[in-house]
């Protein structure tokens, strides 16, 4: 034994006895002069009452048996209770057995007006001590209990100990002006041998956060912080930021109402309040509203360990009781709380949003005013009797040609189009019809005419495969069904993308709800993946600036309905006129896919508020369906202009849309790291893409059946081998060839990469399609001699510049679900635009006009087309 340890036992030794002694002196004393008492006040009492007396004598009987029980362990030195009046900022360094108990008294002063943070330390000298100690501290209102060394677990049951604990006190609140409160701290320990500590209690500094003044601190796992803030006069609302250097240990921000206990160990920090978990930063909004007693406490834990933050698990018990030491777990942090944003920002940003999309409603009237004016300028002068056609030496120009919104009239005569009917039917098969047998068809019902109850194309079901698969192809050979017919069919894409909206959103505007709900009673911010830096709540809305900037979608969506209805109008009654340029010239109006489009631009902006109020990788396909349904209407449209014949139906292709959002949720869920989904998913994208090449290749003139291989070898000995031939159709084949490097190139890209969003690589491969698409026709349009007017030049150009900008802000991230929640809070930002926006709003903002846009870009592209005749329309 060392002389330290010897000279511990003589403490302890000479500690016990003395205040076993004076402990029995006190007891005697007090139990002397009870029974004193009790005697005085039974004979002062009736002499007549018996039952008093009685009851006197077992009160008196019971009580001194109670008092000698408790002064006879001390009689013997088993227990002894030590009580010290202790000092702030002083270290008590002792010791504590089985047979005796300390108790350390304190005293300060509260203020109503000032909270000051007092803070417990307790420091384990003793290794390897037989049981932990334990430390009671008594408050006026409140009761903390901790032992040393703490036992604190992780995951699979692991456990890690710690020698080293500090605790904050809870300041519950006082009435009076100023009181003096007394608190205990008892030590106990049922080890019989002696365990060495140090006790230490001091006052905090800065313990109630000053409004936007940084305050840095340090934080264990075993020792907590937690600091008060008082909402300041005229604030409301606040945002607490809590950022740290080092990005692990991994630590958890709590704001928690002012109640005792205050939970500020990693087991029990999620009990109440709000909290999520941070590495470099963490933010969390407060409203006053949420807190009645204006104040709250801000809760810095560190766990004890990495993994909820992305952190790898080091080790792994090998005993399942083992303790494990968990080595150097401080963390610096830095703390300020900052006023939120005022209501005036909140309704200069909801202005700021409605302006900018009225804006684009008060454009359009204005360039429709514009085209109307033009348009009555033509046609007075077309009907001056003064100028011919013949006195100027040009050829009479239909209004049409230049109406982009407005009605027109008839510029070709009818022995015109008779002539060309005539010349059509020698080479095309055109079946020779009057102009009266055409009006007539236009005045018969729509709802009488199904696409299914007779053969459009009977009465040329011979040549159908020849005129289908002719070198150089017109618009009239794939537009020569009835269009009526085809009107029809065409419709069916809205309605039944409108019934899609209904039963999808509904039950998606229920879900979301839930997940509000569920965030705002739980107070786990670690559900949703906010830009918490730049998040407004609004009623029950914790994010309000992401919601409201998917107004854009919606807005711009109605307008472009609005512009197709008119131009629909305008088309319908050009028919009832029997107009020549409706009938036989420009590329075939069906505006059903038009509507289609128009609805699923709305439906995208429903449904992305609809993820932006709990965005996470759970619902991210809220965000996306309408996305693929928009890219594939727009590739089905552009397909459309000039095959309409041969388009596909709207069932085909929402059912080739239903499977790309069922491969999309399966990539979601089964997608991240599986290398089997990986290589199905990429077999069946080559598979699609070769299938679809040569259904577009050979205009829909092949069967997919069993002789199909028989079939694909013919072709290679007969065309490749017999003799060396190019393709038939050069300018299909260029585009398909170029597909499908695109395609395979994506193909490979994911099954070398696997990306974890998956959604958003799927979405790559149909916005990567759409834009070849386009720019092949484009350039088959330039090449074929066609122009491009003005107001779709236009178009084009401010298109491209807006999805430009556009897709620099999406590329920002501001948080990833790809990551943990703690991981994604690293890429949080500021608002950028008005206190209000971020990145990712302007991103709305910008792609709902691009959207816009685009879709304008589809409708007027082929105006210049609408004097030409059909004959005279190339396909590509």
């Amino acid at each position: 034994m060392t002389s330290r340890d010897a000279a511990s036992s003589q403490y302890q030794h000479n500690s016990a006895a003395a205040s076993g002694s004076e402990a029995t002196q006190t007891r005697q004393i007090s139990v002397h002069q009870f029974n004193r008492g009790l005697c005085v006040f039974c004979s002062q009492a009736d002499e007549g009452s018996r039952m008093l007396e009685l009851c006197c004598g077992s009160v008196r009987f019971v009580l001194v048996l109670m008092l000698a029980s408790w002064s006879f362990p001390a009689v013997f030195g088993i227990n002894a209770v030590i009580q010290r009046d202790a000092q702030f900022d002083v270290t008590y360094d002792d010791m504590v057995t089985s047979d005796n108990q300390t108790i350390y008294s304190y005293n300060h002063t509260v203020s109503r007006n000032k909270t000051e943070g007092v803070r417990v330390s307790v420091e384990l000298l003793s290794e390897g001590p037989q049981s932990p100690v334990l430390f009671v501290v008594r408050q006026k209102q409140a009761v903390l209990s901790f032992q040393v060394p703490l036992i604190l677990r992780g995951l699979y049951q692991r456990k890690y100990q710690y020698t080293q604990v500090g605790r904050t006190l809870c300041q519950p609140p006082t009435k009076a002006v100023a009181e003096t409160q007394f608190f205990y701290i008892d030590v106990s320990t049922l080890s019989n041998a002696g365990i060495h500590y140090q006790l230490r209690v001091s006052r905090v500094d800065s313990f109630t956060l000053q409004t936007d003044k940084k305050f840095s601190f340090n934080a264990t796992p075993s020792q907590p912080q937690f600091f008060k803030y008082v909402f300041p006069d005229g604030v409301d609302t606040v945002i607490v930021k809590v950022n740290s250097q080092n990005t692990f240990p991994c630590s958890v921000m709590s704001v928690q109402d002012i109640q005792c206990p205050v939970y500020d160990l990693d087991n029990n920090v999620a009990f109440i309040g709000m909290y999520q978990t941070m590495t470099t930063t963490a933010a969390i909004t407060v409203q006053r509203k949420d807190f009645p007693s204006n104040s709250f406490y801000v809760v810095v834990v560190v766990k004890t360990e990495d993994e909820a933050c992305g952190g790898p698990l080091r080790f792994y018990p090998l005993l399942p009781d083992e303790l494990l030491d968990a080595g150097n777990r401080s963390k610096t942090l830095d703390v300020v709380v900052s006023p939120a944003i005022n209501s005036e920002v909140y309704v200069m940003g909801m202005l700021f949003c409605l302006g900018i999309f009225l804006s684009f409603y008060l454009l359009t009237f204005l360039v429709a005013c514009l085209e109307n004016k033009r348009i009555n300028r033509k046609r007075e002068g077309l009907l001056n009797p003064d100028t011919s056609p013949a006195e100027t030496g040009k050829a009479p120009v239909s209004p049409y040609e230049y109406g982009t919104f407005a009605d027109n009239g008839s510029t070709l005569s009818s022995e015109a189009v008779t002539d060309s009917l005539a010349s059509a039917d020698g080479n095309y098969g055109y079946l020779e019809r009057s102009l009266e047998s055409v009006g007539r068809s236009r005045q018969e019902s729509l709802s009488s005419v199904e696409e299914d109850d007779y053969d459009t194309l009977a009465d040329i079901d011979s040549d159908k495969n020849i005129v289908r698969t002719k070198k150089f192809l017109c618009v009239s050979d794939l537009a020569r069904k009835d269009k009526r017919v085809l009107s029809k069919k065409y419709q069916i894409y809205f309605w039944n993308i409108a019934t899609i909206a209904v039963f999808y959103a509904l039950p998606v505007i229920q879900l979301v709800i839930t997940y509000q709900t569920v965030v705002n009673v739980t107070g786990n911010q670690d559900i949703c993946y906010y830009n918490f830096l730049c998040a407004h709540p609004l009623g029950a809305l914790s994010s309000f600036n992401n919601i409201l900037s998917n107004l854009g979608y919606v807005m711009l969506g109605l307008l472009f309905l609005l512009i197709v209805l008119q131009r629909d109008i305008i088309h319908k009654r050009a028919l009832e006129r029997n107009e020549n340029t409706a009938l036989e010239c420009g590329i075939p109006k069906h505006f059903g896919l038009y509507y289609a489009m128009g609805t699923a631009l709305m439906m995208e902006g429903l449904l992305s508020a609809c993820y932006h109020v709990c965005p996470n990788y759970t619902n991210f396909q809220f965000d996306t369906s309408f996305m693929y349904m928009i890219a594939g209407l727009c590739m089905l449209k552009l397909y459309q202009k000039r095959h309409p014949d041969i388009n596909a139906s709207a069932y085909s292709a929402y059912a080739c849309l239903a499977a790309v959002i069922f491969f999309s949720v399966l990539g979601v869920v089964f997608g991240k790291g599986n290398t089997a989904f990986w290589i199905v998913f990429s077999v069946i994208h080559i598979l699609a893409t070769l299938l679809l090449s040569t259904q577009l290749y050979y205009m829909g003139r092949w069967r997919l059946n069993s002789g199909i291989l028989r079939r694909i070898l013919y072709v290679i000995y007969t065309d490749c081998i017999r003799q060396c031939s190019g393709p038939m159709y050069i300018d299909r084949m260029v585009l398909l060839v170029m597909g499908n490097i695109v395609n395979w190139s994506l193909a490979a890209y994911g099954l070398i990469k696997r990306p974890n969003d998956f959604a958003s690589y799927l979405l790559a491969i149909a916005i990567c399609n759409l834009l070849l698409y386009f720019a092949f026709y484009i350039i088959m349009k330039l090449r074929s001699g066609e122009r491009i007017q003005c107001l779709a030049l236009v178009c084009i150009l401010f298109t491209a510049v807006v999805w430009g900008f556009a897709l620099f802000f999406f590329f920002q991230g501001l948080s990833t679900w790809q990551k943990t929640p703690a991981e994604s809070r690293e890429h949080n930002r500021e608002c950028i635009l008005l206190s209000f926006f971020d990145d990712h709003d302007i991103w709305h903002f910008l792609s709902s006009i691009a959207m816009f846009g685009s879709f304008l870009v589809l409708l007027t592209m082929d105006d210049d087309l609408d004097t030409v005749q059909r004959d005279k329309i190339f396909v590509f």
